[in-house]
């Protein structure tokens, strides 16, 4: 995993107009950084054919522009491609709000400066206070013209520093007199008509503008700080604006009066939703609503927060408090004054505690909106409770009035509080209030004096019915917030066992394709939607590693899911980045890297739930997860073959460079003596002078051959099979080492029922010379070597060679095929790979070769070899004929 890059710092030049000299600020801060040494380069700077500008811009390298068709190719565009791989520390790039050309990666320049900051490039850029988006509306009340150029207010918020360019619009008409500032043709001053942007009362306003919103920024420093000091009181520094918006319809007109306040004291504002623990959550056509006002809020500039606390009025305060909040802005309360007496009022508890905070309370829209249903028609769509309420009752009153002379009074009464629970229990608040109001009459009616009518002969009764009926309500309140509490539990339990069989079946997927399979099936199951998921290839397109569900992925699908892994943050559809795309892109981020991208499409089936973003983040966040384990741990494979080549190398290295050393020293040796000493050797010094030099090269043909051998085996090489018999493989073997077992005895003992065998000879042939040699360096001269060989069954032949030497080390019976594993016998040369080339030898004949210890001393292989198919019959009636039996060779 590469390491975190530090942030990039992003710096502003921020003025209220054109031709306050950002663009003249920007040069000489990047030259007094190019004199302290800084590689800071100029992406996109425009002089306007100014020559101070022109001036400060020579010395400073200039990246070319990219040239674009139609009306832009005169002036070009940035190079983004270039710039990135030129990489600078410090890149310039003049007109944040501009508008690319079609055709390139971004519609913004703003969009651009972006993926510089993502690839670690410091950015000094420019702006006007009129091309921030959120000013928008008010810049064209001021002006009388709507800038078509403008940027997020998120991209002001990225600035690391804002500096402000600021001038006297005195100075800045006389600038426009001169012909030194480029105006705008939809800006261009009029002598009569609305204002335009370069009148003096447009500047006073635009420069004010231009000081608040830099106040805004050093309050957001402010706000830093008391966080970090945990102040709760408030700073009336500045101000800043609360509304608390619900589904009720009346809260549009708060955000409106909440917009508009805030626009006049230039102050930010938040709208904010609390639902309070126990209360139950809203509907599906208020969640709509109470969704469209935060919506509302967010696109006329504000902050959309949603909060949970035990009380709203208490959490309200509470999070005023802590953004140091100077104006609190709630709705006037329509309900009755019974409901607060009995619920308690929100207003008078933010009012009696908002101390030196301001509570403005506004009205709202007259009357319901025509999407809310009034209390008609929620009695109409609850008539089945209603029903099940008169009737309760009235069961109750036929049982009380059979059962008389059995029953009390306060049998009856407990009969009806049972018929109340019942009915609070299924359906909830209104239906067992009236529940409670027909138990009431009927008890009144039918049995307290005189009867079958509502007079009460004895006072008492009536705390009777007070009683009846307060204790009926408080059953119903206690049995509706037990239903509530299920309903939240039962949805937190559905989303908590969701990212529960996630996680249990992302702990037993291995590797990356196992993970992204199990998170593209859980996605299309819990988010009712194609899903795919998407992982990065290189510098290809993104390999698409599982998928679910009726998704296309296409050109624009795979550019936005490519863009989502170098950037981190989501597009496609339903964004801003690459909007045309048929899928949401989101990324897997951990450690501030994408390490995947899940792609989601609307499907039909199952809603998604309310806070899918929510979920949709946790969701994300385990298959982060997943997949960086997944990632470590092929990272740690890794690791550990890179630790056994390392391993494998060093003991190569040591075996080699002894073991090639040693008889290139005696060559060396032997040769030099002949050359400079020829005069004076003697005939049977130069003998066997000649002889070690024929000797020790022939060693080194056998180490090099070896690791050649080595090489090949490891390359995955195929054997060329033929059926041959196998004395002949044996034969040619003891041929090849017939100088080297030169006074020794050898018997080769072979069944002369042997049949043909399908190998490759020359590979074979390598198995027999490494183990009788391996047998002649570690047996005594006069230790005898045995051959043997005889059918295993019908379909193998089973070869074991024999010595009595040494016998193999204890536990180390399979050590002895591991490359360069020696023996601790000393004054044995060799690098330790003849027995792994006869393991890898006879593995790719589809053989085994195993080594023991033999009783009495030695060493003993066994080698087994499959017989494939059958021998062609001429073949085989010639191998009869060479059959010669066995004996000693």
């Amino acid at each position: 995993m590469k390491p975190l890059a530090p942030r990039a710092r992003l710096k502003i030049f921020f003025g209220f107009a054109s031709g306050v000299g950002k663009t003249h600020a920007m040069l000489e801060s990047a030259r007094r950084l190019r004199a302290e040494g800084a590689d800071v380069v100029a992406g996109w700077v425009e002089t306007h054919g100014r020559p101070e500008t022109a001036a400060l811009l020579e010395g400073l390298e200039t990246l070319p522009r990219r040239a674009v068709a139609g009306g832009a190719a005169l002036a070009g565009e940035l190079d983004l491609e270039r710039a990135l791989a030129r990489r600078p520390r410090v890149l310039l790039v003049d007109d944040v709000a501009h508008v690319n050309a079609p055709g390139l990666r971004h519609a913004r320049r703003w969009q651009d400066v972006l993926d510089l900051l993502d690839a670690g490039i410091e950015v000094h850029t420019t702006l006007n206070v009129q091309q921030i988006e959120s000013l928008n509306d008010v810049v064209a009340q001021i002006t009388g013209f709507r800038p078509r150029e403008t940027v997020p207010d998120a991209v002001l918020d990225r600035a690391d520093e804002i500096e402000l360019c600021d001038l006297a619009p005195e100075e800045l008409l006389e600038r426009l007199r001169e012909g030194k500032v480029r105006v705008p043709p939809e800006a261009a001053p009029a002598g009569t008509g609305p204002p335009h942007v370069f009148q003096r009362g447009s500047l006073l306003a635009l420069r004010e503008l231009a000081l608040r919103r830099t106040a805004d920024r050093v309050d957001a420093d402010v706000l830093e700080y008391r966080r970090a000091h945990a102040i709760e009181t408030t700073w009336p520094a500045s101000e800043r604006i609360l509304v608390c918006v619900g589904p009720s319809p009346a809260s549009s007109r708060l955000v409106r009066a909440a917009r508009r306040m805030a626009a006049g004291l230039r102050a930010p504002w938040v709208a904010a939703y609390v639902q309070a623990a126990g209360a139950a959550a809203p509907g599906p056509g208020d969640q709509q609503r109470l969704d469209a006002h935060l919506r509302l809020a967010e696109s006329l500039g504000g902050e959309a927060v949603r909060l949970a606390g035990p009380r709203v009025g208490r959490t309200l305060l509470e999070y005023a408090r802590r953004h140091n909040v100077t104006r609190i802005v709630i709705g006037k309360p329509t309900h009755s004054r019974l409901r607060d007496v009995l619920r308690g009022s929100v207003l008078d508890e933010v009012v009696r505690g908002s101390g030196d905070i301001d509570v403005h309370v506004i009205s709202g829209d007259e009357g319901p909106a025509a999407d809310a249903p009034g209390p008609a028609a929620r009695v109409r769509a609850a008539w089945g409770g209603y029903a099940w309420a008169a009737g309760l009752v009235t069961a109750a009153t036929a049982v009380s009035a059979l059962a008389r002379p059995l029953l009390s009074a306060e049998d009856t009464v407990m009969l009806y509080l049972l018929g109340i629970m019942v009915v609070a229990a299924r359906f909830g608040r209104g239906p067992s209030v009236a529940a409670a109001a027909l138990s009431v009459g009927a008890y009144d009616f039918f049995f307290v004096p005189p009867y079958y009518t509502f007079n009460v002969a004895n006072a008492r009764h009536l705390l009777t019915f007070a009683m009846m009926f307060g204790v009926g309500l408080v059953i119903s309140a206690l049995t509706l917030r037990v239903r509530r509490q299920e309903h939240e539990a039962r949805l937190r339990e559905e989303r908590t066992a969701t990212l529960y069989a996630l996680s249990r079946d992302l702990g037993v997927a291995v590797d990356e394709g196992a993970v992204a399979e199990v998170v593209a099936r859980h996605a299309w199951d819990v988010f009712a939607a194609g899903a795919a998921v998407l992982l990065p290839d290189g510098a290809a397109a993104p390999r698409v590693a599982a998928r679910r569900g009726d998704l296309v992925l296409e050109a624009p699908e795979l550019d936005a899911a490519r863009w989502v892994l170098e950037h981190g943050r989501p597009a496609g559809r339903g964004t801003e980045t690459l909007p045309e795309a048929r899928v949401a892109c989101h990324p897997l981020l951990a450690g501030g890297e994408a390490r995947g991208v899940l792609a989601l499409a609307p499907g039909a089936g199952r809603a998604a739930p309310a806070d899918a973003r929510h979920f949709l983040d946790a969701f994300a966040r385990q298959a982060t997860l997943a997949l960086e384990r997944a990632r470590l741990a092929e990272d740690a494979k890794a690791a550990a073959l890179r630790a056994r080549t390392e391993q494998m190398r060093s003991s190569l290295l040591s075996a080699v460079s002894h073991d090639l050393r040693t008889p290139l020293a005696a060559i060396t040796g032997a040769a030099t003596a002949l050359r400079d000493d020829a005069a004076h050797v003697s005939a049977g010094d130069r003998a066997d002078l000649l002889e070690t030099i024929c000797e020790e090269a022939e060693r080194l043909e056998r180490l090099v051959g070896n690791l050649l051998d080595m090489t090949r085996l490891d390359s995955g090489v195929q054997p060329k099979r033929e059926w041959v018999p196998l004395e002949e493989i044996v034969g040619t073997a003891l041929e090849r080492l017939d100088r080297r077992l030169e006074g020794r005895a050898v018997t080769a003992d072979l069944a002369a029922d042997l049949p043909l065998v399908p190998v490759d000879p020359v590979l074979l042939e390598l198995v027999f010379v490494n183990l009788l040699e391996n047998a002649a360096k570690y047996t005594p001269p006069a230790s005898p070597i045995e051959v043997r060989a005889r059918r295993d069954g019908g379909a193998a032949v089973l070869v074991e060679v024999a010595d009595r030497g040494p016998g193999l080390p204890a536990g180390a019976e399979e050590k002895v095929f591991e490359k360069f594993y020696r023996g601790p016998h000393v004054g044995v040369a060799g690098v330790g790979l003849g027995l792994p080339i006869c393991r890898g030898v006879v593995e790719a004949h589809g053989g085994t070769i195993a080594g023991t210890s033999r009783s009495g001393g030695g060493a003993l292989f066994r080698i087994t070899l499959p017989i494939v198919g059958r021998a062609p019959a001429m073949l085989e009636d010639a191998g009869a004929e060479a059959h010669t039996g066995a004996g000693p060779a």
